[in-house]
């Protein structure tokens, strides 16, 4: 029997899954997290935590965040402070989907050079992130870089 083509479901089937729950507080408040592990707040009004799309806008930042900070560290390029801004633009109709997602990336690392920086954010991005590689293709997703 031959080993699964990656990308097949046969392939995919290797790692447990990721399991997370999301508790009911009140009104549109909850917590979601990993059972028995830490958690983070989402609030559906926005009020007193990010709501869900602000979560998942957040999750695709710290993706792609965690990719880069790899890369350069790869690259001895340490990181000395480092953010990234996210924009996501929805439709008016109902569901209101995100259809652009601009990314900027804010990146303060000595000898660090812009075709370096922009390597990294790049493989990222269109490569590596596994949040942006969920996300439905027809999200454009674009990215900036600012040294700093």
């Amino acid at each position: 029997m031959s080993e699964p083509k990656a990308g097949t479901a046969a392939a995919v089937v290797k790692h447990k899954p990721n399991r997370v729950e999301l508790v009911w507080h009140a009104d549109h408040r909850f917590t979601a997290g990993r059972p028995g592990g830490p958690t983070l707040p989402i609030d559906g009004d926005g009020l007193t935590a990010p709501g869900p799309v602000d979560a998942m806008l957040s999750a695709l930042a710290g993706c792609a965040a965690v990719d880069v900070i790899d890369i350069l560290a790869k690259r001895r390029t340490p990181i000395q402070a480092f953010r990234v801004e996210v924009v996501g633009t929805r439709v008016e109709t109902i569901p209101r989907r995100l259809t652009h997602v601009l990314l900027r990336f804010y990146i303060t690392a000595q000898g660090l050079d812009r075709e370096n920086a922009e390597r990294a954010v790049q493989l990222s991005v269109e490569k590596y992130c596994s949040v942006r590689s969920s996300l439905d293709r027809d999200i454009r997703v674009e990215w900036e870089v600012e040294l700093l």
